[in-house]
């Protein structure tokens, strides 16, 4: 029977208030657009999804090490991603 894979970061969930509630933190800094936004699930940080320029969501990830995100301002998009589980949760 195989086993199904289960996200082991689930405990660093905190409650954190978006930190740049009106777009991106880095591109609102430079000027840049993106195509969607997440939020760091451990700080609140909003960063601009993977396919936009500056992929800010997956650098927080890497300079932190902050592992879950969701979708930010996306009506009808209800997910969470956990970056090292490499999973939905």
């Amino acid at each position: 029977m195989a086993t199904s894979k289960t996200c082991t970061h689930l405990d660093q969930i905190k409650t954190a208030e978006a930190r740049t509630p009106d777009g991106c933190e880095e591109c609102l800094k430079v000027g840049d657009v993106w195509v969607a936004l997440s939020q760091c699930l451990t700080c609140g940080h909003i960063g601009c999804c993977y396919d936009s320029k500056g992929k800010h969501a997956w650098s927080h990830y890497e300079e932190t090490g902050h592992p879950i995100i969701q979708a930010y301002k996306r009506p009808g998009k209800d997910w969470r991603w956990c970056y090292p589980d490499d999973m939905y949760v």
